[in-house]
């Protein structure tokens, strides 16, 4: 992996989120992967059971997040042979009674000889924005 596999590969990840097409989620993770949404988490295993959760959160379809209500933006921060760390952001908007609201990820993968990810382990910072008063 470099750095342009990876980013091409956090790309197709964000559309994967974007579109929630199931291929696109699966093709991004090896048959095996482990995949945390938090460090201390047991991890979501295998492809399938990734698909499932993203398309299904919690077991409710509609914690999904909808097109259009947030950007994210991510880049790789260090390449390492089959490893690497990336780092970016995903904005929310406001909605209903959540407030918009800024994520710093910190995301560290690791990637199977054919550019999957097997190993996805996500920690971040939440900002909530208020909005201003006036």
């Amino acid at each position: 992996m470099n750095r342009a596999t990876v980013q091409a590969w956090l790309d197709r990840y964000s559309e994967a989120w974007e579109t929630y097409e199931p291929d696109a989620i699966r093709d991004l993770f090896s048959p095996d992967a482990e995949y945390r949404y938090h460090a201390w988490d047991e991890p979501l295993v295998g492809h399938e059971a990734i698909v499932a959760d993203w398309l299904s959160p919690g077991g409710d379809p509609a914690e999904r997040d909808q097109p259009g209500s947030f950007r994210a933006h991510y880049e790789p921060w260090l390449v390492e042979a089959d490893r690497a760390v990336a780092i970016g952001t995903s904005d929310y908007d406001a909605a209903g009674d959540r407030p918009a609201r800024k994520y710093f990820n910190c995301w560290l993968l690791q990637f199977d000889q054919e550019g999957r990810c097997s190993s996805f382990v996500e920690y971040y910072n939440l900002q909530r924005r208020e909005p201003s008063p006036g």
